[in-house]
């Protein structure tokens, strides 16, 4: 009985673990992207090769670069930005970096990897092995076969709820489309590598070993911008094609001016085009995305700025209130990054006013809060925070 009842509650103590994992890596994957802007990225070191940048680590000397950086008068409208950089050394000396560039030592591979996080986190963050980003806890306790699955299975979603722009996307980030996986991802890119751009969804036929079936799962998470088809770059599957080109010959109106118009839904009735194929629901879902195709699912990207002033430890004082962004979320509380390149802890009580039983319903990866400073060890570097 005791074998049993002690099998029973580690699989208990498992199961949470890895909850709390996947919930922080949802977080994390979707957090806010800047989009396709043109990246200054700069991985500081203490042994400074200087390249002037906008997208800062925020590891050992990120602070003091940060710093440096506002003094160079640079254009107001440019943004100096902390990006986390966990995982960015595993990433840089991977095969996955490797192969990127070739040509490149792993501090040039670390610098453009967090300048791609600021611009498409999801996008970058599928490179890395999700236990390397440390959102986690007792992550190397727990059942490994179990966590991958898990984490893989939040990633999949993940990358499937924001769709991948197919003419741009890696090999990793293909690989967690439903439908692909990394052989069929790997065939994709080299194709495009040898063909060009894809011209069209319908074009991904022409993939070797990309059979019907794979693209019928596939299709409706893939992107293409500016292509001939206007339906290619919204989340609108193929097989619904004809029914929308029905509803714009209704209309009598082009199919590229239907897309975007907010009122649309109100100028028809989905009803009429139930058929044995499509149900109401899927012509409700069709009709949402005629009024804000491809839209991205993520918050919109905005700056984010520590205290002034506050780069060290022992700079910190009992009673300060301070800006920060929440790191972790574990089941005793809640690690927040407040600028001083150790996290500090808000304890499960010390997260809200009232009880709090689970510390993620009150707060999540990449939240925005403000603490108070309860206490400062610096002698053990541990940081106790509030958010009462």
């Amino acid at each position: 009985m005791e074998t049993e009842v002690r099998k029973a509650a580690r699989v208990r103590a498992e199961d949470t673990a890895i909850g709390v994992f996947a919930d922080n890596m949802r977080e994390l994957l979707l957090a806010p992207a800047l989009g396709q802007k043109n990246i200054l990225a700069l991985d500081p070191r203490i042994s400074l090769r200087l390249q002037i940048a906008i997208a800062v680590g925020n590891g050992t000397a990120g602070r003091e670069t940060q710093a440096f950086l506002r003094t160079l008068e640079l254009d107001p409208q440019i943004a100096v930005v902390m990006v986390n950089e966990s995982g960015a050394s595993v990433y840089s000396a991977s095969e996955a970096a490797r192969t990127e560039f070739p040509d490149q030592d792993i501090t040039v591979r670390g610098a453009v990897s967090i300048g791609r996080r600021l611009m498409d986190p999801l996008a970058e963050l599928v490179k890395i092995d999700p236990k390397s980003i440390g959102v986690g806890q007792y992550q190397h306790d727990v059942d490994q076969k179990a966590l991958k699955q898990r984490l893989d299975d939040v990633v999949v979603s993940c990358v499937n709820q924001v769709g991948v722009e197919l003419n741009t996307a890696s090999r990793e980030l293909l690989s967690y489309v439903s439908g692909l996986g990394p052989r069929l991802a790997n065939a994709i890119v080299e194709y495009r590598n040898l063909n060009g751009p894809f011209t069209s969804r319908d074009a991904l036929k022409k993939v070797p070993r990309l059979g019907p079936k794979a693209f019928e799962q596939a299709a409706g998470f893939l992107r293409i911008r500016e292509g001939a088809q206007p339906l290619d770059a919204s989340a609108v599957h193929p097989e619904s094609y004809p029914v929308v080109e029905a509803i714009a010959r209704d209309l009598g109106r082009p199919l590229d001016e239907l897309l975007g118009d907010a009122a649309i839904g109100g100028q028809i009735d989905p009803s009429r085009y139930v058929s044995d194929q499509i149900g109401l629901p899927t012509l409700n879902d069709i009709i949402g995305e005629l009024a804000r195709p491809g839209r991205d699912p993520r918050q919109e990207f905005e700056p984010f700025d520590f205290a002034a002033g506050v780069h060290r430890i022992e700079d910190l004082t009992v009673g300060m209130k301070l800006p920060g962004v929440i790191t972790n979320v574990t089941g005793f509380g809640a690690f927040v990054d407040v600028g001083v390149h150790q996290d500090g802890l808000v304890h499960i009580s010390q997260l809200a006013e009232g009880f709090v039983s689970n510390p993620s319903d009150v707060v999540k990866v990449q939240q925005r809060v403000w603490v108070t400073v309860l206490e400062v060890d610096l002698e053990r570097k541990r940081i106790a925070l509030s958010l009462k």
